[in-house]
């Protein structure tokens, strides 16, 4: 297994930020011909999702539709930082995705790319890209 890891810095509180590129050098990097990728957020108020990467509008809105359904939420949250919507959203998108790899490639949809999932930012966050096959 291969691991390597990625810089990632948000500069809004919500934020969908491409790693597709860096996911894709560390798998090709790897040598890895055919197996698993799997990219994982080390932090708890950011995730891992795959959604489109070809539209710059679809990772905002993303991020706006965030806002909006924390917004309409009734919820007295006991956790005292004021972070609370950054753990629920972070549990809902998931720490981490699962990729196939494909002679020595991301096996990824026409469309598809990779995001760090910001809900605290601004920050440095920090993803780590494990690859192992054969």
């Amino acid at each position: 297994m291969q691991v390597s890891e990625l810089s990632v810095r948000t500069d809004e509180r919500y934020q969908f930020v491409s790693i597709t590129d860096g996911v894709k050098d560390a798998v090709r990097e790897s040598g890895v011909g055919d197996g698993i990728c799997l990219v994982s957020s080390t932090h708890t108020t950011a995730a891992i999702t795959v959604n489109e990467d070809y539209d710059p509008d679809v990772p905002r809105d993303l991020a706006a539709a965030c806002r909006a359904l924390l917004g309409g939420l009734d919820v007295r949250f006991e956790h005292a930082e004021g972070n609370s919507d950054s753990h629920l959203l972070t549990s809902l998108f998931g720490q981490a995705q699962q990729l196939l790899v494909r002679g020595g490639e991301v096996d990824l949809g026409r469309w598809q790319g990779v995001f760090l999932a910001e809900f605290d930012g601004p920050r440095r966050r920090t993803v780590r890209v494990a690859v192992y096959g054969a």
